[in-house]
């Protein structure tokens, strides 16, 4: 098999990057060791920031997006038994969509056939190999039969447990990782919305996040011990905690529902500075990972497949290698950002069990600042709604 790009992972980064690059008249061929009725039935959130929202509509994939995602022009942050409201569109004049990270994928997978594009599904023993010549090549079996695909180029979107990564010489590679002390436990729910925006509280017993789905389905969450078990869990219990985390002393309450399901989540972050050796490039996942307070982990993935697809098409149009040579150096900037975004909001809105009550007392400062200086208020508003990267 031949092809100019090859892309290991059918995510949104691998989706999106073979999607951009056909527009671009690039050939490429996807390799996803998941069946398609699982990667498009994987149930997670996601929180579109406008550029975001901007590519997908831009580039003919958008139309279910705009249709049944959830656009919020701001989000409520809830402590002391209050709320205070940070207006993104008055401040920055943009604004998120919330729509599932599954959603997205159905949408990329059904342009990408109805172009007639390759997408591998159910490959197995995935290996690089050649990645620092001319001449990259990806073994794998499908079906049953061993294949060699060969390319111009490999592209490594397949997570962080993927092979992708692991082809890059320890010798060469940096890596920076903070593994948090503590998970989130998360809910979907069939019920009506307990608010029309996102709900982030910080409470003393742990933060809480509200998210409105649609009119039927919410998705929450709290924090919990990462080695907890969803079988401790009662929906009364559940229920429970949520209330106190999240309702307000003016009345404000979460609406319960029936809860369809239970999942604990780690949270870390990871950053590989390493995001190109020879003809590999990683993008998404493979290269970052985000704790999901700060609504990064999707959107860093469409950030660096949008300089990917423009380096690959200045590479095919005119033979310059300058764009793809500063690949990592152009994303890490963005990545860098979002990972201190995200890492300062978890700090500032989760329980931390090694800070003393004066540590405690400055998370509600902290909070208190942003509610109600115009200035901080922005900046949070400004990193939520996320920069461009061209």
């Amino acid at each position: 098999m031949r092809t100019q790009v090859g892309i290991i992972g059918a995510g949104p980064a691998g989706l999106l990057l073979s999607h951009l690059l056909h527009l671009k008249g690039i050939e490429s061929v996807v390799l996803e060791t998941r069946r398609r009725e699982q990667i498009e039935s994987t149930i997670r959130a996601g929180v579109l920031e406008q550029g975001t929202m901007d590519l997908l509509e831009a580039s003919g994939v958008g139309e279910r997006m705009k249709a049944e995602g959830a656009l919020h022009h701001g989000f409520e942050l809830a402590f002391d038994g209050k709320r205070r409201r940070i207006d993104l569109k008055a401040l920055t004049g943009r604004a998120i969509t919330v729509y599932a990270q599954h959603e997205v994928i159905k949408d990329l997978v059904a342009a990408r056939v109805a172009a007639g594009g390759s997408i591998l599904f159910g490959v197995a023993d995935v290996s690089l190999h050649d990645i620092d010549t001319s001449a990259p090549s990806i073994r794998f079996v499908h079906q049953g039969q061993s294949h060699t695909l060969d390319c111009d180029f490999v592209i490594g979107c397949d997570g962080s447990q993927g092979v992708s990564r692991s082809a890059i010489p320890e010798s060469v590679r940096r890596d920076f990782e903070r593994v948090y002390p503590f998970g989130w436990f998360g809910i979907l729910v069939e019920g009506a919305p307990s608010a029309d925006e996102l709900i982030y509280a910080r409470h003393d017993r742990g933060f809480a996040l509200v998210s409105t789905r649609s009119p039927t389905v919410q998705r929450m969450y709290f924090q919990c011990d990462p080695k907890d078990s969803v079988d401790n869990w009662s929906d009364d219990r559940i229920w429970a905690e949520m209330h106190a985390r999240v309702d307000s002393a003016d009345g404000q309450c979460v609406v319960d529902g029936k809860i369809i399901q239970k999942n604990i989540v780690g949270m870390r972050s990871f950053v590989s500075t390493t995001m190109q050796h020879g003809r590999l490039f990683l993008a998404g996942d493979a290269a970052h990972i985000v704790p999901p307070t700060g609504a990064k982990g999707l959107n860093l993935a469409v950030s660096d497949v949008r300089i990917l697809s423009s380096g690959l098409d200045a590479y095919y149009r005119t033979g310059d290698e300058a764009q793809l040579a500063s690949y990592s150096e152009l994303a890490l900037k963005r990545i860098w950002r979002a990972e201190h975004f995200s890492y300062w909001m978890t700090r500032m809105m989760h329980r931390l069990d090694d800070a003393s009550p004066f540590e405690q007392q400055l998370q509600v400062a902290e909070l208190e600042h942003v509610t109600t200086s115009e200035t901080a208020a922005r900046s949070m508003a400004e990193n939520y709604v996320g920069s461009v990267v061209v």
